[in-house]
């Protein structure tokens, strides 16, 4: 059972009241903080709560135009995130963010999940509990709007039956 932030004795009567305390999160700096304190009292779920709306958050202000592009900027959030807790210190996935410059967010994915070898993001996603911000999850949720080519890469890597609207036409 959970315990409440700051208070060790009163446990969480329900997952709802995690819920709320999540939904009261205004800023990335409140969501990190929680975090960092679930962790430090071991709630997990409510850590990794807390750290999923804070990349939401964080996509929230990069002026995605559709949600295939907004769930595609989580994706790279939650990278740095991942390399960042790695690394033990802020880290940015310049070289991604570099390809959307000139390729634009759904070029960019294409890009990286149609090469041979798995996105070196992917596995780090999964061991986080972030699974869900992979590029591959994201294409695969919105087969649309990518080419049939990478929701085949994305299939293959997730491990997942390719089904006839992420083949295309």
């Amino acid at each position: 059972m959970g315990y409440y932030p700051g208070n060790r004795k009163q446990p969480f009567k329900q997952l709802s009241q995690m819920s709320d305390i999540i939904s009261k999160l205004r800023s990335v700096e409140e969501c990190a903080t929680l975090e960092k304190n679930a962790l430090d009292r071991g709630q997990t779920e409510l850590a990794l709560r807390a750290r999923r709306r804070g990349i939401e958050m964080r996509a929230q202000t990069h002026g995605a135009k559709t949600e295939a592009e907004r769930e595609c900027l989580e994706a790279v959030y939650a990278y740095e995130h991942v390399l960042s807790r790695q690394k033990r210190r802020t880290i940015k996935a310049s070289r991604t963010w570099q390809m959307i410059k000139r390729h634009g967010i759904i070029g960019a994915v294409e890009r990286a999940v149609n090469r041979p070898k798995e996105t070196s993001g992917y596995r780090a996603l999964v061991e986080m509990g972030l699974e869900q911000f992979a590029f591959e999850a994201v294409i695969l949720r919105h087969p649309q709007v990518f080419s049939p080519e990478s929701a085949q890469h994305s299939q293959q890597r997730i491990g997942e039956p390719p089904t006839s609207a992420s083949l295309g036409p």
